[in-house]
């Protein structure tokens, strides 16, 4: 979908329309006051206080029929710019924007207003000539917001709204959010019964049902099959840690925010893990390791629990506990360029195999210049940096620099998907480290004899396994290949009277080759329950009448197909067992 904020002309028409939002809400609340209005990536918002309104739907009718006089009348938008002293006089009736002002410095701000017939607003725009370009708009959804995002001061009511150039745009758009509804994860979550919150539970705290744990499994099965493949060691650490892992790591001293409060038992204090690599130091540390024991590889599908504002939680791609598909490999200087090669060619190989086709690489490299984040050594960076280029070059994947956005302790290359729904993100990660291992004195002896500090390259294929179901069933709207579909097979008697019992010998039949079947013999028509297998995006639905009986055959029909087949016993379970092993999408 379209990024508002990274589109200049869209940009600055959805910043204008945001005034001209405002504009309307003055006219219909004379009283209303206004904290900030920015475009954002789907659109625009405003956060409004207005005193005791609730905003609703009928309000939103109304603000819109008022914008759309504002747009017709057509006034033009002005800039004039201010000084600090009169810009307090200006707005010295509200509290909000003089929180602005006053926290704007005064001899290098540029203070702007733009005014547009009877409405003046603070801003540094830029925006466009007119109201009148402003026409082709419309009021997506409002909700609360605390002012200035925090749970202790007042909630303000925010709407949200997308502008566009012509009516032919707006409506494609419009066209596009439905479909994103359609897809939204969470929606299909609760229709195929994969997942589940409570708020008794907690917030960001996802429950898997039966279905949805199906599809956890494959995935963890899939990916530790060809981790091992690789020569991968799979391990099992515990969720919690003492502090004091987390401060020789640093993670206390620069993730604390985002992790939640320390838990003192027994005179020690304990912290949930927000990664999973102290854990992996010490399984290393645990032993001594010559050059010849590596590249060690160490994997695991780890729990891990952060702090998320509960603004930010979403189903299951954003949560506060979360499992990653998680490595730590542990590699020489020289292992360096072929360890990384692997796990391109792994993140290539599941990608493909999983249909992914819509994403590209980021190889963040650090700022040069920024002398305070980065990790100091020259000749680290530029020796890691050139050899993951090398790499890339090689096999031939065109990538994207991105110049300080490397962490601090070396490059990184990220994977960057374009989902159907919502705007691009990292699903797989693969980071050099030369920081922990030195932190955490970990060595291994040379060919030499002498001791030298290893290498970590932190990689994750999946990510976050939530998250990546969350992406794939948006991806698929939930029509997941047969190896991941929780049901693969749905058993349908015509007639529970006469076609029951053959029914279940294919049931029992399918249940022996470890295919996941569901027998449906309710008492409703077969029209009703063939509906209700499409609903739940089954494979694979096999229909049981007198032909089936009296021929021993099964007729099936294959999910978004209407011809049926008819076949063997025997050639079906052997159709259905090759899609499964074969991966077939």
């Amino acid at each position: 979908m379209l990024n508002f904020k990274e589109n200049e002309d869209l940009n600055k028409l959805n910043h204008s329309c945001a005034h001209m939002m405002a504009q309307a809400i003055k006219h219909l609340y004379p009283e209303a006051k206004f904290w900030v209005g920015p475009v954002i990536e789907t659109g625009f918002y405003y956060d409004v206080d207005l005193g005791e309104t609730v905003i609703t739907d009928e309000d939103i009718e109304a603000i819109t029929k008022e914008m759309k006089k504002i747009a017709k009348d057509g006034k033009r938008i002005v800039r004039n710019e201010i000084s600090k002293s009169d810009a307090l006089e200006k707005f010295k009736e509200d509290p909000y924007k003089l929180d602005l002002i006053s926290r704007m410095d005064e001899d290098s701000t540029v203070i702007s207003i733009y005014t547009q017939g009877d409405f003046m607003d603070l801003c540094r725009g830029p925006h466009v000539e007119s109201v009148k370009e402003c026409k082709y708009f419309k009021l997506i959804k409002f909700s609360g917001a605390y002012w200035k995002g925090d749970v202790n001061n007042k909630v303000l009511q925010r709407i949200y709204g997308v502008c566009f150039r012509t009516e032919e745009e707006l409506n494609a758009y419009l066209q596009e959010l439905e479909e994103a509804k359609l897809r939204d994860h969470r929606k299909l979550g609760k229709d195929l019964g994969l997942f589940m919150t409570n708020d008794l539970v907690g917030k960001g705290l996802p429950m898997y049902l039966p279905n949805g744990y199906i599809i956890w499994e494959e995935l963890e099965n899939y990916i530790k099959g060809k981790e091992r493949k690789l020569g991968y060691k799979h391990v099992l650490t515990p969720p919690l840690g003492n502090v004091e892992l987390y401060k020789t790591s640093g993670h206390w001293e620069h993730y604390q925010e985002n992790m939640f409060p320390k838990m003192e038992v027994d005179g020690e204090e304990f912290v949930l893990r927000p990664m999973n690599c102290p854990h992996h130091m010490m399984i290393y540390a645990n032993d001594i390791h010559s050059y010849r024991d590596l590249p060690l590889r160490v994997g695991e599908i780890a729990r891990d629990c952060r702090y998320e504002a509960s603004g930010a939680l979403k189903g299951i791609e954003r949560v506060r506990s979360f499992c990653q598909n998680d490595a730590h490999l542990f590699v020489t200087p020289e292992q360096i360029g072929s360890e990384f090669k692997r796990v391109v060619h792994l993140i290539l190989e599941v990608y493909k195999e999983l249909n992914i086709t819509n994403y590209h690489f980021e190889l963040s490299l650090r700022d040069p210049e920024d002398t305070k984040k980065y990790h100091p050594d020259d000749e680290m960076w530029n020796s890691a940096e050139n050899k993951l280029r090398e790499v890339l070059d090689e096999i031939g994947i065109p990538y994207i620099e991105k110049i300080g956005e490397a962490a601090f302790y070396g490059p990184k290359l990220d994977v960057q998907v374009r989902p159907a729904v919502g705007n691009e993100y990292t699903v797989s990660t693969c980071q050099l480290d030369f920081c922990l291992p030195a932190k955490f004195d970990l060595t291994y002896v040379d060919k030499d004899g002498e001791k030298k500090t290893p290498v970590v390259i932190h990689r994750a294929v999946f990510g976050s396994i939530d998250r990546f179901i969350a992406y794939y069933i948006e991806e698929t709207k939930g029509v997941l290949p047969t190896w991941l579909s929780p049901v693969q097979v749905a058993v349908l008697p015509v007639n529970n009277v006469y076609h029951l019992e053959y029914a279940k010998t294919i049931f029992d039949l399918l249940n022996e080759e470890n295919i996941r079947v569901e027998m449906d013999e309710r008492e409703e028509k077969v029209g009703y329950r063939m509906r209700d297998s499409i609903l739940k995006k089954i494979p694979y639905t096999l229909v049981i009448g007198n032909k089936e009986v009296e021929s021993d055959l099964v007729t099936y029909r294959k999910y978004g197909t209407e011809e049926q087949i008819t076949v063997s016993k025997s050639d079906f379970v052997q159709f259905i067992k090759e899609e499964i092993k074969e991966k077939r999408f």
